[in-house]
């Protein structure tokens, strides 16, 4: 019986199998059809590749941009896509035109700045994809398109093509060779298509990719320029988009043509050191962004920019568009009609608020931007939480000298706790050059133990005090912060305010404690001169350093950039004593150092260390450590994921006077799954998650994870062990669609 189970699973397996052997043996034998490409010539290409992403140091140039959407099938739901072009009832073909100013700085700087643009569709706003990452394509780098994609160029990167002799061309004593790019599995960071070399100076003349990356399938044509300022720069574009989400299919054609005014060279190879003392501002490079000239839209001065004529079925679409205008102005519609239309706007709206966001403007006052009501991003799964659920608003006002006031309420549910958090902050910012800002912020808090109730339970004669027996994470807290904060030199920010907290013994929690004391023998609560009600009133001071922080000013507006450099955090509260029904004092000091690292070929190498104690209790302790603050609402995946303990009970580190903690993680395209990218093709990225923690009864705490991440979900598997023995596994699950 048992042979002939094995027999049957056999089968059964083979049956499974035999379709993806034959479709390998079927690939294969297509591109066994070309011959391989000679090492020597590889050899060449991948010696000059490194060389030549590195030769631009600065560029200057004038963008043309024309593009056709054709939709071939529209739902609903294709407007509640973010960033979407708001389509036209019965028309399906649109075109857009642009005319812009473009500043590139070497390693990675993109600067537009649009002076022109046309388009048919009901408003100018919107896009199908960001042409951006596919104009601002380095072909040489060893990642491409914004750090999306792998290049065949990449020595590193050659591992996961598989390179064919298409053809060679003699002309002039030069042989120009065509090789056929193929990927050795799917992936969304992976590209087929071929590139034109020369065999002169190795540096590439044509190129044509086609790819899957979120919701989109591309093909691009690049044609670089001549030899000259030109060589190593693409002078035009071509790029045909496939988009196809839950029954809607979209596809989009744009040609791009570029004209350089200026091109800077950097025949070392590497990077320019830069001869302004303050080598960290890059507002220059930035400018163009700035600039008041009013963008035009009137098609007859467009006519003017146009350096390319229309097609005759191109400029069919304009004259389209304008007589549906003209049309619609003297056109008069019946009240029935109205009616219709007015209950058609209604629900419209209705389903922008629940699954899209949106704005409310308030002339002279400001602006109103709400998230959707309904958004899977606002959904999210951990072990320690449950599933929970937030909504956010934003208001902004923008003063005169371009200081902003910000207020953002949010609201949030866990299901695990069944209990709803609200959050208010409100942020003005008064100095933007400093950017010096007030901050107040209030809400419920995180539910906390207190150390002083674990430890004289603890004590108890004949103790047996267990975590499970007793559930005491039911102290609420109801928060205040003020605080002021300020830039005074670059990367050095402080931040200076107080906290106040207002903690209360849920009644639950209250009988849960006198029912397990008098079964223990401890006698009645107060008895144990245990309090229900612990206030905190805490100046905090914190000092973040963050060294070669790079900036621009936008106007009077500092917005940094980035550094290469860690950040350094040094956080000091110290509570005092009869204020606000505070009874009780208490100091924190906490160190704590992060770093995220970009690496070549897609790759983020981020780590965290630091330790935090208290010198300082009376009476109460409640840990606040910073450091150790979950967020009670839902956070995206990139919240700190990978500086944070997912699995920690809080109950552990709620009794803790001290802590030592390190973290790292590493996020890079191929890890465990290369060999399942042929049927896996959707995930983009794979994540690496360790960390350690040093704390009283934790001796250590030990966590590691591994997640996934595409374009639609991230998910997450996370396993820990504390002093030395298993706990528990974990996972944790966010949905991203509709991520605006």
């Amino acid at each position: 019986m048992l042979g002939s189970i094995r027999k049957i699973g056999a089968i059964c397996l083979m049956a499974f199998i035999f379709p993806f052997v034959v479709m390998a043996e079927e690939e294969m034998g297509r591109i066994s059809e070309k011959p391989a490409v000679p090492d020597s010539i590889l050899n060449n290409i991948f010696q000059f590749s490194p060389f030549y992403s590195k030769i631009v140091d600065e560029y200057k140039a004038d963008l043309y941009i024309k593009g056709r959407v054709k939709v071939h099938k529209a739902n609903r739901l294709v407007k509640y896509i973010p960033s979407m072009f708001r389509l036209e009832k019965g028309v399906d073909d649109y075109i857009i035109e642009s005319v812009s100013d473009m500043h590139y700085r070497a390693p990675d700087i993109y600067n537009r700045k649009v002076k022109a643009m046309l388009s048919t569709f009901p408003r100018n706003r919107g896009q199908l994809t960001d042409l951006t990452d596919f104009l601002n394509m380095n072909i040489y780098s060893s990642s491409m398109m914004s750090d999306k994609l792998l290049s065949p160029l990449d020595k590193e990167c050659s591992k996961y093509y598989t390179y064919l002799l298409d053809s060679v061309v003699v002309k002039d004593d030069a042989r120009k060779y065509k090789i056929r790019i193929v990927p050795k599995f799917q992936g969304t960071q992976l590209v087929n298509g071929y590139v034109w070399v020369s065999d002169q100076v190795w540096s590439i003349r044509e190129v044509c990719f086609e790819g899957k990356f979120d919701m989109i399938k591309f093909k691009l044509y690049n044609v670089m320029g001549e030899e000259g300022d030109e060589e190593f720069l693409p002078v035009r574009l071509n790029l045909d988009i496939d988009f196809r989400f839950m029954g809607n299919h979209l596809e989009m054609n744009a040609d791009a043509f570029v004209k350089y005014n200026q091109v800077t060279f950097n025949p070392g190879g590497g990077r320019r050191k830069s001869q302004k003392k303050h080598s960290h501002d890059l507002t220059e490079f930035y400018k163009l962004s700035f600039d008041s000239t009013k963008v035009v839209t009137d098609r007859d001065a467009f006519n003017k920019l146009r350096p390319v004529p229309l097609k005759a079925d191109e400029y069919a679409l304009y004259q389209y568009m304008f007589t549906r205008k003209n049309y619609s102005g003297w056109l008069v519609e019946d009240s029935s009609r109205q009616e219709e239309k007015k209950g058609s706007v209604f629900w419209g709206q209705l389903g922008d608020m629940l699954i899209s966001s949106y704005s409310v403007n308030l002339a002279g006052i400001g602006s109103v931007k709400c998230s959707p009501l309904i958004n899977p991003v606002m959904l999210d799964y951990s072990h320690s939480r449950g599933v929970s659920y937030r909504q956010k608003f934003k208001y902004n006002h923008l003063l005169a000298d371009e200081r902003l006031l910000r207020i953002t309420p949010q609201i949030g549910f866990n299901f695990k706790d069944k209990e709803l958090f609200v959050k208010g902050s409100l942020d003005f910012l008064y100095w933007p050059e400093k950017m010096g800002t007030f901050e107040v912020n209030a809400g419920n808090g995180n539910r906390l133990y207190s150390s002083v109730v674990l430890d004289k339970l603890k004590a108890l004669p004949d103790s047996t005090f267990s975590f499970d027996d007793v559930e005491l994470d039911y102290f609420k807290d109801i928060y205040l912060n003020l605080f002021h904060s300020i830039e005074p030199v670059n990367g050095l920010k402080l931040k200076a305010g107080v906290s106040v907290h207002w903690r209360r013994l849920a009644d639950k929690s209250h009988m849960r404690l006198k029912e397990f004391l008098e079964q223990a023998g401890g006698g009645p609560l107060h008895n144990l001169d245990i309090r229900s009600a612990y206030n905190s009133f805490a100046p905090r001071l914190r000092v973040e350093w963050t060294p070669g922080m790079y900036y621009y000013m936008n106007g009077r507006r500092k917005m940094n950039v980035g550094s290469s450099m860690p950040t350094f955090i040094l956080d000091y509260e110290r509570g005092l004593k009869g204020i606000f029904g505070s009874r009780d004092e208490h100091e924190r000091w906490e160190f704590d150092v992060q770093q995220k690292i970009k690496l070549n070929r897609i790759r983020t190498l981020g780590y965290r260390a630091g330790f935090g104690l208290f010198t300082k209790t009376d009476n109460i302790y409640f840990v606040d450590f910073a450091n150790f603050s979950r967020s009670s609402l839902p956070e995206g995946w990139n919240d700190e994921i990978g500086g944070t303990f997912q699995l920690l009970d809080r109950r552990w580190y709620n009794s803790s006077r001290q802590y030592w903690r390190g973290n790292v993680s590493y996020e890079s395209p191929f890890i465990l799954l290369r060999p399942l990218n042929r049927w896996l093709g959707m995930i983009q990225h794979e994540r690496l998650y360790g960390g350690i923690l040093f704390m009283p009864h934790l001796n250590p705490y030990l966590e590691v994870g591994y997640g996934i991440g595409t374009h639609v979900f991230d998910a997450g598997i996370f396993v820990n062990a504390m002093n030395g023995e298993f706990d528990t596994v974990g996972f944790k699950f966010t949905f991203e669609l509709f991520n605006d």
